[in-house]
């Protein structure tokens, strides 16, 4: 199993997309900027270095958001969610194709990966408790 990092990164009432590149695998589905957790990283350490590399933005990991396990048929990926915050710098497109700030409303527009279907569902429940009981 694949453990990868990702971050749920939020502005106001928005939270940050990204498309993943044509040429790989899942080329533009979007997701949440991370990825792979190398030997001897730690996860939180496995997002710094993926937000550096993917958007050169230094991110804050605070706590896990959600984790999810997922099969592909070409990969099995154990996935954290970190919720965070951009320490240093501006999202520049180093490796994704696009990048949105959006709302939960704005989920249905956009085609994820897979992977992230179960965190999109949670990401809604919670808008939707915090609007109706102020959470």
């Amino acid at each position: 199993m694949t453990e990868v990092a990702a971050a749920l990164i939020r502005d106001k009432d928005k939270f940050m997309i990204c498309q993943r590149p044509a040429n790989k695998a899942r080329g533009l589905l979007w997701e949440f900027v991370g990825g792979k957790v190398q030997p001897g990283e730690t996860k939180e350490q496995a997002l710094i270095r993926e937000c550096q590399e993917e958007l050169a933005i230094t991110v804050a990991p605070a706590d896990v958001f959600t984790q999810v396990v997922h099969e592909y048929t070409d990969i099995t990926i154990s996935l954290t969610l970190f919720n965070c915050t951009i320490a240093d710098g501006v999202p520049k497109l180093l490796e994704h194709n696009d990048l949105k700030w959006i709302t939960p409303a704005e989920i249905p527009q956009y085609h994820f990966c897979p992977a992230d279907t179960e965190i999109l569902k949670l990401i809604m429940e919670k808008t939707i408790m915090n609007e109706v009981y102020n959470f």
